[in-house]
C-alpha cells in the first residue's frame, strides 16, 4: 500500500530536485528517504525519477503521480484545517498577499478584524499580480489582492472599486496647476509600473498615450511602486499610477496631478483559489473587507 508519508516524501524530492536537499528539508537522513522512494517505485512497478547530472527529473509516470499527489496532499491539508477550526474556533495565522499599489485596501480591514479576532496573526506578502497569483497556487497565502487583468478561470474574484490614474511629478519641477493633459507627457521622462510577467497597468498607460497621438518616453520600468515614487521624488522623471497608491505613502517631495483628458481606471480584485477550503479567518476577513468597501 502507498501511504501519505511516501507521497509527501516523493513530492518534496521532486520540488527540491535532489534527495539530499529533500532529506534536509524533511529533517530525516538521506538513506531512509532513498529507500522510501525505491519502495514507492517497486509498489507501482514504474520508475518515477531519473538522474540528469546532479538533478532528478520526473518520468512521464512520475509527472502523473506528482500532479495527483499534490492534489491529495492539498485536500488532506484542507481537511485537517477544517476539522481543527470546527474544534478550536478562530485563531492561528491568516496569510495574505497584496500588490503594493493595493495596500490602500488593507489597514482599516486589518484593524477591525484584529479587534474582533485577536487570536489571529497576519502574515503579509507583497509582489506584483503575477507573483501573488503564484503564491496563491503554491498555497503560501490564502487571499490575494491584485491589479487586473488576471486569469479568472483559476480564481474566485471579488472586484474592488475602480481607481483613477493620476500623474506624479517631482515637486522641484514647480508645476503651477493641479491638473495635467495627456499630451503634456510627450517629452516627459516616464517611470512606469511593469509586471514581472503578463500584461497590466504598463500596457494600459502605453495605450492611453498612443490614443493621444504620441509614444511615451519611458526611461524606467519596475514592478515596485515605492521605488518609482522614490525616483520621482529625486527628480528622475514622472509616473502615472492609481490615485489610491499615492495616498498610502505620503511622500512630501512629489506633486500629484489629476489627468484631465484621461478616463483610464485601475481595476483591482481580491482573489481566492477555486475548489479550496476557505478558513474561517479568511471568510471573516473578506466579510469585513466587503463591509468597509460598501461604507465608502
Amino acid at each position: 500500500m502507498i501511504d501519505i508519508k511516501q507521497l509527501k516524501y516523493f513530492a518534496t524530492i521532486v520540488e527540491e530536485g535532489q534527495i539530499t536537499k529533500a532529506a534536509r528539508k524533511l529533517h530525516i537522513a538521506q538513506p531512509p528517504l532513498s529507500q522510501q522512494l525505491k519502495q514507492l517505485e517497486e509498489t507501482l512497478g514504474v520508475t518515477l525519477l531519473e538522474r540528469n547530472g546532479k538533478k532528478l527529473e520526473l518520468t512521464e509516470s512520475g509527472k502523473i503521480l506528482y500532479h495527483k499527489a499534490k492534489q491529495l496532499l492539498q485536500q488532506l491539508d484542507d481537511a485537517i484545517l477544517e476539522v481543527r477550526e470546527t474544534n478550536e474556533g478562530i485563531k492561528g495565522i491568516l496569510s495574505i498577499g497584496c500588490v503594493k499599489s493595493c495596500f490602500f485596501y488593507l489597514p482599516e480591514t486589518i484593524k477591525k478584524f484584529n479587534k474582533n479576532f485577536p487570536d489571529v496573526k497576519f502574515h503579509l506578502r507583497e509582489g506584483d499580480s503575477f507573483l501573488i497569483s503564484e503564491l496563491l497556487k503554491q498555497r503560501e497565502i490564502e487571499i490575494g489582492i491584485v491589479r487586473l487583468p488576471i486569469d479568472s478561470n483559476q480564481y474566485e474574484i471579488i472586484s474592488l472599486p475602480s481607481d483613477p490614474y493620476v500623474a506624479v511629478i517631482p515637486k522641484q519641477w514647480k508645476y503651477h496647476h493641479h491638473y495635467i493633459y495627456m499630451k503634456e507627457f510627450t517629452d516627459i521622462p516616464l517611470l512606469l509600473l511593469h509586471r514581472i510577467s503578463g500584461k497590466g497597468q504598463y500596457e494600459l498607460v502605453i495605450n492611453e498615450c498612443r490614443r493621444h497621438g504620441f509614444e511615451p518616453k519611458i526611461i524606467c520600468e519596475c514592478p515596485d511602486v515605492t521605488i518609482l515614487l522614490s525616483l520621482v521624488s529625486k527628480g528622475v522623471g514622472a509616473t502615472i499610477v492609481p490615485k489610491s497608491t499615492v495616498s498610502i505613502f505620503r511622500i512630501p517631495e512629489i506633486t500629484v496631478l489629476e489627468i484631465i483628458d484621461s478616463s483610464i481606471q485601475a481595476e483591482a480584485a481580491v482573489i481566492v483559489e477555486k475548489n479550496r477550503y476557505i478558513s474561517k479567518s479568511s471568510i471573516h476577513f473578506l466579510e469585513i473587507l466587503k463591509t468597509e468597501l460598501s461604507s465608502k
